[in-house]
């Protein structure tokens, strides 16, 4: 009696708790667990701003948000409410991280993720950044090595911080239910994961999205098969309920937005995540095709907020009888809540809930689901998106473990992360401006383009006339004018600053291409142009202009390409004339791309054929060269050398 007694305890206090050969059992009644999903963590482990409940929300009334100490305070409490929980993810938690991590090999993140409890995750598309051999590192622990054998010197650095040497790996555990080794036709990593509750077994299948491979760099997904996802589960189901399993959830690296009227209210489903055209989403694709047995889908990689579910909220701006937007007493926009039942459907019609926890460590999916323990059937699922907001007071603290993890790794980092490497005059977002009649221009993208062009247009470096940067490669916020909380001073950008706008490490690369060739690559920034499954318009650098016809079928939409004096703007050279066609279709041109587009990243495999290919310095290392011109006389993104837009849109 004794011993199941402390069975008991144990099971309820750890629920999956095996230490015991006594077996719980089940009770009869209903019982709830709960269950905390985020996403698109990418290595924040320090707070990424402000963020808001919905978009009618005043910029200066959104509170600072995130903070990995912060995501393992909330997370602490919401596991006080319910002692039967488990903490999942949806991929992404590692790759294109700030400095903090990305210099430790994101060492630091995989740290902060055990103390913060995360148990299962989903591979997402960035966790193959660097390769399976560098995930499975990161999974199972140890040292990272150099090239020469050797312990990398930003590697293990435990000692400094208060974490285990050598590097303690993830206490949680990846999953790639959909990823299989080419060689040996298994996966990668575990397929599923499982945890008892009251004896009753809740299965976690994680997955990526099986397009994987063409968004990551090629040596990244070597010897690596991506399958279809809904294909994936399906098959599982089975076998899952061969060891009688009856609760399915579905932790998967793809998703949707919210459209029309989209608020952007975090907990809001507008548009069921419908494309602005009215045709489904990847996620509502994947949902479409899934086998009943699955209770809940929670998803990612779009870094956006939405509830597809029975606690969804409609949102509407209220106005008064006049028609007046009516406001707050702080000024924001006030905003009608109205619950609707809703989901995305399934193979059989039933509505699924499916939510996303936008990204960074801003918002996490608080999820309430009721078990039937007779049935083993997840019977309702509730789930409530909330704010990391750090403005809780004494409600919710930061977790001091966490605090000072993230604490070390800054003082080890901000050496160099504040350093000032050069001056800018206004903010340089990483989202395409007006300026070219909405045509792509992306200024902290052309910034990146003219750096990687001044690194290699030396004829012992490349001798390049014209680079080519991919947009999803810059990323958010781009560079900002404001002074940083490092109190560089406005205008200053800093080497930390820089990385964020572009954290990969890709090396730059500059090949021979065709005239035929150059053409043929922007055409590919088309869905469904050679293969091409997403827009992706390439960011030029100063000195190469054209224009894209958006209505235009495959292969004539480039037109007017041409090669321009950064002085006066004159035409140097007419490579592609006003009809479309190419001037001289054999001539050749010394162009400079990253690594990543080099070897077809991102749908681009007109790249792979470029000759002549010589290695270039990191990216990263030829921006703070560039900027370094910069010191004195800040950088103008308006100046008449720059010869914008470079892009224009018909």
């Amino acid at each position: 009696m004794q011993v199941r007694l402390i069975c008991a305890s144990l099971a309820l206090a750890f629920s999956s708790f095996a230490g015991c050969a006594v077996a719980q059992t089940a009770t009869k009644a209903p019982f709830t667990v709960k269950i905390i999903g985020f996403n698109d963590f990418h290595g924040t482990l320090k707070s990424p701003g402000t963020f808001g409940q919905n978009t009618n929300v005043l910029a200066a009334n959104r509170p600072t948000v995130g903070g990995a100490d912060y995501v393992a305070g909330y997370i602490a409490n919401l596991k006080a409410q319910n002692p039967l929980n488990v903490v999942v993810g949806a991929g992404d938690f590692i790759g294109a991280s700030p400095l903090i991590s990305a210099l430790f090999f994101d060492e630091p993140t995989v740290e902060a993720l055990n103390r913060i409890g995360l148990e299962f995750n989903a591979v997402g598309n960035h966790e193959f950044d660097k390769g399976a051999a560098e995930l499975l590192r990161l999974q199972n622990g140890g040292c990272k090595l150099t090239a020469g054998g050797q312990q990398d010197p930003n590697s293990c650095r435990g000692g400094q911080v208060g974490t285990p040497v050598p590097f303690e790996g993830a206490k949680f555990k990846w999953l790639s239910a959909n990823v299989t080794n080419t060689a040996t036709g298994k996966t990668l990593l575990p397929a599923y994961g499982v945890k008892t509750f009251n004896g009753v077994k809740v299965a976690f299948i994680g997955m990526t999205l099986k397009a994987t491979p063409s968004i990551v760099t090629p040596t990244g997904v070597a010897g690596l098969s991506f399958q279809d996802e809904a294909d994936t589960v399906n098959a599982l189901v089975p076998k899952l309920r061969a060891q009688g399993i009856e609760s399915i959830v579905v932790l998967v690296h793809q998703g949707g937005f919210q459209t029309s009227p989209n608020l952007g209210d975090i907990n809001g489903c507008d548009g069921e995540l419908k494309n602005a055209d009215g045709s489904p989403s990847d996620i509502a694709k994947i949902v479409a095709r899934l086998d009943d047995a699955v209770d809940l889908v929670v998803s990612g990689h779009t870094h956006s907020a939405y509830n597809c579910s029975a606690a969804t909220v409609a949102t509407a701006t209220v106005r008064d009888a006049a028609g007046v937007v009516v406001k707050d007493a702080a000024g924001n926009t006030v905003t009608s809540v109205t619950p609707r039942p809703t989901g995305l459907p399934n193979k059989a019609g039933r509505l699924i809930p499916v939510t996303s926890a936008s990204a960074f460590g801003r918002v996490l999916t608080d999820i309430d689901v009721t078990i039937n323990p007779v049935t083993r059937n997840i019977t309702a699922v509730n789930p409530t998106n909330r704010l990391v907001a750090q403005n809780k007071g004494a409600t919710v603290a930061p977790t001091a473990a966490v605090t000072s993890l993230v604490t070390g790794y800054d003082a080890l980092v901000s050496p160099l992360a504040n350093s000032v490497i050069g001056k800018i005059t206004t903010d340089l977002p990483n989202s395409a401006d007006a300026s070219g009649n909405g045509a792509g221009n992306m200024p902290a993208g052309e910034l990146i383009s003219d750096a990687q062009l001044a690194a290699t247009s030396a004829p012992d470096f490349g001798g390049a006339v014209i680079a080519l940067m991919n947009p999803g490669g810059v990323r958010a916020p781009g560079f900002t004018f404001a002074s940083s909380a490092a109190g560089e001073g406005d205008g200053n950008v800093t080497y930390g600053e820089a990385f964020t706008a572009q954290p990969f490490g890709n090396t730059l690369v500059t090949v021979t291409l065709t005239a035929q060739q150059l053409k043929n690559a922007l055409e590919q920034q088309f869905v469904g142009c050679r293969g091409q499954g997403t827009q992706r318009i390439l960011v030029p650098s100063a000195g190469f202009k054209y224009t894209y016809v958006a209505a235009n079928t495959c292969d004539s939409r480039i037109q007017n390409m041409r090669l321009v004096d950064v002085n006066s703007g004159a035409v140097i050279e007419q490579i592609v004339d006003a009809s479309g066609a190419v001037v001289d279709a054999t001539k050749t041109y010394r162009v400079t791309i990253n690594n990543f587009l080099q070897t077809g990243g991102d749908g681009f495999t007109t790249f792979i054929g470029g000759t002549s290919p010589v290695g270039g310095a990191q990216d990263i290392d030829a921006l703070t060269a560039y900027l370094a011109s910069y010191q004195v006389t800040p950088y103008n993104p308006t100046a008449a050398t720059l010869q914008k837009p470079r892009i224009t849109k018909q």
